[in-house]
């Protein structure tokens, strides 16, 4: 499926990894290994392979100089596309690579059934390998859900598009925060609903910059009544699928018979100051932004679900790409194809693209922040138990009600400083 040139440390790529790329029946194929920088630009100019394959487990400064020489070998129009390969990757080393002219990174830890996988998706992203001889064992026009089920999930690889990797800014924990026209309010009057009171602060929130807000949910036990409004608020406002649920209510029963009782936790993501979700995601498709959100990039994410099991709270789900009304007489139903608008963008998994196969959860409904509208389970609220603003404004209602006495945390224990607060 792809071509291969290979600039490692030893002139020779791990043996474990053969049957990905050195193998007779290998999905890909190995041109060419090269120990030093100025063979592999060499092997790149005469070759022109689909892929350079560079070992960056020395000095930084030394891996980004590498990743920009051999990104601009090659001469003519064109440019190889460098797969970046290391022990572990911070934001800023991933940041600086992709900055350098790297198209991906593969964390070196991977088996060889997540190696070829890695390297067909990072082939797929650059527009590279459609036309090896090796293409025709994947059939052509695969979306990427499909072709991950052929194998072993991914381990590592963290797609960047080829003009971003040409030298254009990368920010490896983007923000985008673009507030659109802000709904006009009624004058403040005495007595007016918490709601209100809350999106007037949610809109002079949004006056400020990304970095300066503070989104926090605050969650009253004592109110909530367990009808689970919420719950399906949200999977209505999300387009959430069979499977995939952003904020269930946990129920819990206490006391002993005949003195008992019942108590109910609404659990969103806890959008945790030091998620524990983000580094173990292979390909950088998960990070907190500035503001607090801790958000999923679904195009790049490959379906490893390592952050489901990272996150302590169970606050991630998957998307297998299941329809409620798949199957039935009547066939899917429209309204569960028509596009989600999260992120701010508009996602269709009527044929299988993203979110399917990908990781999701809560986001405090940000493309409703960004229009002035409060998260959908705030609004949906019978017992006007959950509460949602900017604990940066020292007048907000949120900041009140975390400086109670009886406000607590899930598992503070951890260490993950979630913006969750419940009050008992």
């Amino acid at each position: 499926m792809a071509s291969l040139v290979a600039v490692w440390k030893g002139a020779s790529l791990p043996e474990t990894w053969r049957p990905a790329v050195g193998a007779p029946d290998a999905p890909h194929t190995l041109l060419a290994e090269a120990e030093t920088v100025e063979d592999g630009e060499r092997l790149v100019e005469e070759l022109h392979p689909d892929l350079v394959l560079l070992d960056v487990r020395g000095p930084r400064d030394d891996a980004v100089d590498a990743c920009r020489r051999l990104g601009s070998a090659g001469g003519g129009d064109f440019t190889a596309a460098v797969v970046a390969f290391a022990s572990e990757l911070d934001d800023a080393q991933r940041a600086r690579l992709l900055e350098a002219g790297a198209a991906g990174y593969v964390l070196t830890s991977v088996d060889a059934g997540s190696l070829a996988i890695a390297l067909q998706a990072i082939a797929e992203a650059v527009g590279r390998g459609g036309d090896s001889p090796r293409a025709a064992r994947v059939p052509r026009g695969r979306s990427r859900a499909e072709f991950l089920s052929l194998g072993a999930l991914a381990a590592a690889v963290a797609l960047g598009s080829m003009a971003t990797a040409r030298g254009a800014a990368v920010d490896a924990r983007p923000s985008p925060s673009e507030p659109g026209a802000m709904p006009d309010l009624p004058p403040r009057s005495d007595g007016e609903s918490d709601v209100l009171r809350m999106q007037r602060e949610l809109i002079r929130a949004m006056d400020k910059p990304v970095r300066e807000r503070k989104w926090v949910m605050v969650i009253d036990q004592r109110k909530c009544t367990g009808c689970d409004a919420c719950t399906i608020s949200c999977k209505t406002e999300n387009q959430l699928p069979p499977g995939v649920v952003y904020r269930p209510v946990v129920e819990e029963a206490f006391g002993t018979y005949p003195n008992v009782g019942r108590r109910f936790l609404p659990r969103p993501c806890m959008q945790c100051e030091d998620p524990p979700c983000t580094p173990v995601c292979p390909v950088g498709a998960t990070w907190r932004r500035e503001d607090g959100i801790t958000a999923i990039d679904y195009d790049k994410c490959i379906g490893c679900r390592y952050c489901l099991t990272a996150c302590p709270y169970s606050a991630r789900t998957s998307d297998f790409g299941e329809f409620y009304t798949e199957g039935t007489p009547g066939g899917t139903q429209p309204y569960e194809t028509t596009e989600s608008p999260e992120y701010l963008r508009g996602f269709n998994r009527e044929h299988h693209g993203s979110p399917v196969g990908n990781a999701r959860k809560c986001h405090f409904c940000l493309h409703r922040l960004e229009n002035g509208m409060l998260p959908s389970c705030v609004t949906s609220c019978i017992g006007h138990a959950t509460f949602f603003g900017d604990a940066n404004d020292p007048d907000s209602l949120v900041s009140e009600l975390i400086a109670q006495p009886n406000a607590r945390r899930l598992k503070e224990e951890l260490g993950t400083e979630p913006r969750v607060w419940y009050l008992s």
